[in-house]
């Protein structure tokens, strides 16, 4: 990684001092150099840019917040840039409210809604590309030679669909504002500084249950993208069953890297970190360290999802033996998660309850809980006191979209305790875990841990399974390892 430059930078009254590294090899910029590093570049403008994509949807959705909140200010920021260490940052995520209402996700970003009379007047501010006069695009750690070209404001304009300001100047105005505001929390503190005596808590939790809420029903933009990363999901975990010979001679993260590498050519990144869980780490639910053994005879639980350009997210979760060929207990426990897959998805469609899923899943697991005698019944006994959980441990499913766990501020009379709609995108994903040191359970048991995920949209007259392309039942899963290997 080369070592930015520590120069004495030349600046204006208006501007901030360009940061300087401690230890830098040049102490200085002079003059000369300063004016000939102004000039003799070519015009890099991008002219005729089409709108995004979803350039319509986002406007759609600007409209409905407008609408939802007449007469108030609204302020939805991207977020900043967060170090990982010293002056190294973390690969930014733009915050979901910013990138949904406008499909940017430059870091520093803010939209923002002023009442006008009959709704809003929408502006963008964004940093402008970097400044060739005071030295900033060359000198800066953030600067174009640095990091890498930013759009203009006149090319962002045109993108986005949004009229677009230089946001160095948005914490002044905010400071000026006057009349009700409402920011979404969490992701500029620089802005929420401007905000300070202007929003509560209250107001602006509002605005983010409202924003969560939006997205419980997606459009059809959005169920293609999710269709997008389903199926490059599905390529990486053919990609991993190709290789869990060299896994078995390294570890669990020859698995994750492996399917990393399919999120990264093909999408943006991973919706969330690789769960690649080898023998008795299936047992644990997030298991991301995968630093773990693969051993024939053992079950590898992957629980994946590549992450699109837009930054939606499959999440998709396979148990498979690593010799290809499930045990005789490992299929007894395997088939009987995929037993309890099959009654939640048949329960996902439109006027359904949304628990209803997860009740008809669970009461499989426990029927073969008492039926395996690891649990005294009857049925009804073990659902009402939850005596099932010892073993399936979390819910079946969630909802599903920009983030894993979409929706999470939603109103739990919305979500959890609402009603399915055409539309609705949620994860069905059973399990059953014994963890090792389990004495409850005979010790062919312990050890053993099994989930089957599925993301499943709600359509108008019952569901689709947007992850079918990988195979559930255990002799398809031992057909399709067994073709992929040979």
């Amino acid at each position: 990684m080369a070592d930015e430059l520590n120069p004495e930078t030349p600046e204006t009254e208006s501007e901030e001092p360009i940061k300087q590294r401690k230890n830098g090899l040049y102490p200085g910029v002079s003059d000369e150099l300063a004016e000939n590093m102004q000039s003799g570049w070519a015009d890099t403008e991008l002219r005729d840019l089409k709108p995004i994509a979803q350039a319509a949807e986002t406007a759609r959705r600007r409209a409905a917040l407008s609408a939802r909140f007449p007469g108030e200010r609204l302020v939805i920021p991207a977020g900043n840039l967060k170090t990982r260490s010293n002056d190294t940052e973390y690969s930014f995520r733009s915050s979901v409210e910013y990138a949904y209402l406008t499909g940017n996700q430059t870091e520093d970003g803010v939209l923002v809604l002023e009442p006008k009379d009959g709704g809003h007047e929408e502006t963008i501010y964004l940093l402008p590309r970097s400044n060739r006069e005071n030295g900033e695009f060359w000198l800066s750690g953030q600067g174009e030679l640095w990091v890498g070209r930013r759009h203009s404001l006149t090319e962002s304009e045109a993108l986005y669909g949004i009229p677009a300001a230089d946001v160095r100047e948005l914490a002044d105005k905010l400071r000026e504002a006057t009349g009700p505001v409402r920011v979404v929390r969490g992701y500029d503190a620089g802005v929420e500084a401007a905000l300070t005596d202007k929003v509560t808590a209250e107001r602006d939790e509002e605005l983010r249950v409202f924003l969560s809420e939006a997205r419980l029903v997606k459009d059809e933009f959005e169920i293609g993208e999710l269709q997008k990363a389903v199926d490059s999901t599905v390529r990486g975990f053919e990609d991993v069953v190709k290789v869990l010979d060299k896994a078995e001679a390294t570890s669990e993260r020859y698995i994750e890297g492996t399917f990393f590498l399919r999120a990264r050519v093909e999408g943006n990144d991973v919706g969330y970190g690789s769960i690649c869980a080898a023998g008795p780490h299936a047992c644990t639910l997030h298991w991301v360290r995968n630093d773990g053994p693969v051993r024939s005879g053992d079950l590898l639980l992957l629980d994946a999802g590549v992450e699109t350009h837009t930054l939606y997210t499959a999440d998709v979760t396979r148990t498979l033996p690593v010799n290809g060929t499930y045990s005789e207990i490992q299929k007894k426990i395997y088939d009987a998660v995929y037993e309890a897959q099959e009654a939640g998805i048949a329960a996902v469609k439109p006027g359904a309850k949304y628990r209803d899923f997860h009740d008809a899943a669970q009461r499989v697991l426990a029927e073969k809980l008492v039926e395996w005698g690891l649990v005294e019944g009857p049925v009804e006994r073990v659902l009402e006191l939850g005596l099932q959980r010892r073993w399936t441990l979390h819910g079946t499913g969630h909802m599903l979209g920009m983030d894993v766990h979409d929706c999470a501020a939603a109103r739990t009379e919305t979500y959890v305790d609402g009603t399915l709609e055409p539309g609705m995108v949620l994860t069905v994903e059973p399990g059953l875990y014994f963890q090792a040191d389990d004495l409850t359970v005979p010790e062919e048991y312990r050890g053993i841990g099994v989930r089957i995920e599925d993301d499943i949209l709600v359509t108008e007259d019952g569901n689709r399974n947007l992850s079918a392309g990988l195979p559930r039942r255990s002799d398809e899963v031992e057909a399709w390892m067994a073709a992929l290997k040979g």
